[in-house]
């Protein structure tokens, strides 16, 4: 008996994930090819968006249950996001959930309130109201969990938007969204995107757990 629970004890240790830092190496643009086009890497893990013209990355793996841990920043009036259970909608969009990142007292989209606000699950469900957000030009820490499918999105150490997408009321969201007519939307894994909206943007120290 001791044996059988030492060794049981040995494939959970080693199989139990170690968080890893993603850099530019671990994400293509959407043709497969290296990142370029104002994607840079500078010092303390930081990766940087010059501006308009890069395109999204998107991871080479897929995940499914997952923590994603990282510090951001956006200039004055900037818009960006990470996406996850990014698929390639229709044979040609790629499409996933957004946590999305922007200033929400400068840019256009931000100024519209609700869902398209930082840390909102993007266009699908607004976060909670008096939320920590640092401004645009500050360092902000975010992080996504998601374990079965359910999903959370945090700012500053705290909760700021969570849903559950096996129930009923995940798909009444969808189908007042964007995404409504979007076939196999968000299927429960995939890829991870850092997207590019035009806007000069800081991503630091991605870490990322999957489960």
């Amino acid at each position: 008996m001791r044996t059988l629970l030492a060794l049981l004890a040995l494939a959970t240790f080693t199989t139990a994930a170690e968080p890893v830092y993603l850099t530019l190496a671990d994400f293509t643009d959407a043709k497969g090819e290296a990142p370029s086009g104002g994607w840079t890497t500078e010092g303390d893990n930081t990766i940087h968006l010059s501006g308009k013209g890069g395109g999204a990355l998107i991871s080479k793996n897929e995940y499914s249950n997952f923590e994603l841990e990282w510090e951001w920043k956006v200039n004055a009036k900037g818009n960006n996001g990470i996406k996850y259970w990014v698929t390639q909608i229709g044979g040609k969009e790629w499409l996933g959930i957004e946590y999305q990142m922007i200033d929400d007292s400068g840019h256009p989209d931000g100024l519209k309130g609700g869902s398209h606000t930082t840390a909102s699950i993007y266009d699908i469900k607004q976060p909670v109201e008096g939320k920590a957000l640092k401004p645009a030009g500050e360092w902000n820490t975010s992080k996504i969990v998601v374990q079965d499918g359910k999903i959370q999105h945090w700012l500053n150490g705290a909760l700021a938007c969570e849903a559950d997408t096996t129930t009923p009321e995940w798909k009444e969201r969808i189908a007042k969204s964007k995404f409504k007519n979007k076939e196999g939307f968000a299927p429960g894994k995939g890829k991870i995107m850092l997207t590019e909206h035009g806007d000069e943007t800081w991503f630091r120290n991605i870490k990322l757990t999957a489960k």
